[in-house]
């Protein structure tokens, strides 16, 4: 069964990274949904590092002539703190969310597929020195957490008006430094295993694989085409890493969502882990959100007003009630015999009853 899973990553892995060579990036993204369901989450950083360091690597020594020094310069030694900050958080910070916001970037690129040759020419500039700074650092942050780059700061490349060549050169020279620092890190931090470790080297084989043949596809690809395939990847990647880390969070946070009318109001409820938040909305009151309170929670004033209710009601239900540009607001749901008496108290900032 490993075997078989070994064989099925290391083809993926030869796939993913022709279409980076293609597309500028994005091996990473493509590979991070097939490791989320071989590996726990945490130990996917560590398989993926271990093949996009051979990547980087591979590809240095092909392109090494077409490496933009001047990004290199300004990017490396800011990201480097970086990935140190995001490997570090990666004990504390669930990556599921940092990969959905990662997604939701990605979907973004969608407009410029339907640009045209001369608005993305036009758009080509090099930026300031403070920018590749900027970029290097959120670069080094994200890969951190994630031990992804990839297609994330594709855009940027693009944007700078480097050649395929370039892009591929200099992408791998900027990105091997932190992948050899993360390696460190992720085995300090006890974030390898020895399956992952067998994973990441599939990676690195079929990386390696990749690398080779690349020099020999680039050439047959105009400089147009590439840049509607490098933003292609990105969209159909934040798709798919949206849909397969949604799942995770769904399952991993319980996470559900109803809807339902009540009395002319439309109401949805977001469970999330132990909590819940109820959106509702009607023509008169405008959008309300809802968040369920403890009797324990509520100032001395209500607390005494809800224990009066209770000798008179078998069921009260409280909810602390916020909507735009009016006072808060907090909700008693009184029932007796399956009848519903509602009671509402306007409350100050600091949660006192207004009189």
């Amino acid at each position: 069964m490993l075997l078989a899973k070994i064989l099925v990553l290391l083809l993926a892995t030869v796939i993913a990274f022709w279409l980076s060579a293609i597309s500028g990036g994005g091996a990473s993204l493509i590979l991070i949904p097939i490791l989320n369901w071989l590996l726990p989450v945490t130990q996917v950083p560590f398989a993926l590092t271990i093949g996009t360091f051979s990547s980087s690597a591979s590809r240095v020594f092909i392109f090494k002539a077409h490496i933009h020094w001047k990004i290199f310069a300004w990017f490396v030694p800011f990201s480097i703190p970086a990935v140190l900050l995001g490997a570090w958080l990666i004990k504390y910070v669930n990556p599921l969310y940092l990969q959905i916001a990662v997604a939701l970037f990605l979907v973004s690129n969608l407009p410029e597929l339907f640009r045209s040759k001369q608005t993305l020419n036009s758009e080509e500039k090099p930026y300031p020195k403070f920018i590749l700074a900027f970029v290097g650092f959120l670069a080094g942050f994200v890969s951190g957490i994630t031990g992804a780059i990839g297609l994330l700061f594709n855009r940027f490349y693009l944007r700078y008006g480097l050649t395929k060549e370039q892009i591929v050169a200099t992408r791998a020279a900027n990105e091997i430094f932190l992948h050899a620092i993360k390696l460190a890190i992720y085995i300090a931090l006890g974030l390898s295993s020895t399956q992952a470790l067998l994973f990441g080297l599939a990676i690195a084989l079929g990386s390696v694989i990749s690398s080779v043949s690349v020099k020999h596809i680039l050439p047959l690809i105009s400089e147009l085409l590439f840049r509607k395939i490098g933003y292609g990847a990105m969209v159909i990647s934040g798709l798919i890493l949206m849909g397969e880390t949604g799942q995770k969070i769904v399952k991993q946070d319980h996470l559900a969502l109803s809807a339902k009318i009540i009395n002319e109001s439309s109401e949805t409820t977001v469970n999330w882990r132990n909590s819940n938040l109820v959106l509702e909305f009607n023509f008169d009151d405008g959008l309300e959100v809802e968040r369920p309170l403890s009797p324990r929670d509520l100032p001395p004033e209500l607390s005494e007003k809800y224990n009066e209710l209770t000798k008179e009601f078998d069921h009260i239900m409280i909810e602390k009630v916020f909507r735009f540009r009016k006072p808060k607001a907090i909700e008693f749901y009184c029932f007796k015999n399956q009848k519903l008496t509602k009671f509402e108290f306007e409350i100050s900032d600091s949660d006192k009853p207004v009189r």
